[in-house]
């Protein structure tokens, strides 16, 4: 029994291991997304929010980035399983330069940093209210490069072919 049980403890510890935030993501933040943030101001709230960029704005001290909010998986990646869930928008500031090209529009990136305030812009005609992050983190998320495989014809399998049935050979 006792040896069920230590393997059972370490299937789980290997497993929760496999969904760890990267170092720079992990910590305690307050859980509301930024359309709620929006509703109920909570200015110098932690947060850790991402997304896809819409824009990156370098300016002369700092680089801002306006993201179209996604949820987070337990590691901290926006989702893209769901391509249309989002938490609303928000803009998150850094300090120093971040390239446009590397940040470009339509990147995962997630932030972890503070509710500085809120801005107001326009989309389209439609005054909308953003949050502002004061980040401490920026973490780019590597592109996600789906990949066909192709098998050379013809493709051999030992297991399966004209004589092997249900029950084995015949």
């Amino acid at each position: 029994m006792n040896l069920r049980f230590a393997t059972v403890v370490a299937a789980a510890a290997l497993l929760s291991a496999c969904a760890t935030a990267p170092t720079p993501l992990q910590g305690s933040f307050t859980q509301v997304n930024p359309r709620d943030s929006v509703g109920a101001p909570q200015v110098g709230a932690p947060v850790r929010w991402g997304g896809r960029i819409i824009s990156t704005t370098p300016g002369q001290n700092s680089t801002c980035f306006q993201l179209v909010s996604r949820p987070l998986n337990a590691t901290g990646r926006p989702m893209s399983t769901a391509p249309d869930a989002t938490d609303g928008r928000f803009i998150a500031c850094r300090a120093g330069f971040y390239d446009p090209a590397v940040f470009a529009e339509g990147r995962e990136v997630t932030f972890v940093g503070k509710i500085e305030g809120y801005e107001s812009t326009r989309i389209g005609d439609y005054d909308y209210q953003l949050p502002r992050v004061a980040a401490d983190v920026v973490y780019l998320w590597p592109e996600v490069r789906e990949v066909e495989v192709v098998r050379p014809y013809p493709y051999y399998d030992p297991f399966w072919g004209p004589r092997w049935g249900r029950w084995g050979w015949w």
